[in-house]
């Protein structure tokens, strides 16, 4: 991604040559300079293509995390629904019930 927008690439600085002139610069001074730039050069490709692996990694997780959110609004809501159509039962209505299977059961009339 933001490769293509860096002008020289390592490979590109290595290869290039100045022209010498009578009086031109140390070629010693300008390698080793050179050398630095290649090296600057080659750690911000490093850098870059991890920070890129890093983000489609992080896109990837912020996907699957959404995925899991709308799956757990969707199941939040189906309990809700749900649950509002099971009317709620209480400790009377258990009572009755039990009462009415004594009756059933034992064939007991109070």
């Amino acid at each position: 991604m933001y490769q293509n927008k860096i002008e020289l690439s390592p490979q590109d600085i290595l290869e290039k040559d100045f022209k010498i002139d009578t009086r031109g610069y140390r070629l010693k001074e300008v390698d080793q300079y050179l050398d630095i730039i290649i090296n600057d050069y080659e750690q911000f490709y490093a850098m870059i293509n991890d920070l890129e692996k890093e983000k489609a990694d992080l896109l990837g997780e912020i996907m699957r995390l959404k995925q899991e959110i709308r799956n757990m609004k969707m199941n939040a809501e189906i309990a809700k629904n749900s649950s509002s159509d099971i009317p709620e039962v209480t400790n009377l209505d258990l009572l009755r019930r039990l009462s009415k299977l004594e009756k059933m059961v034992y064939g007991k009339d109070d």
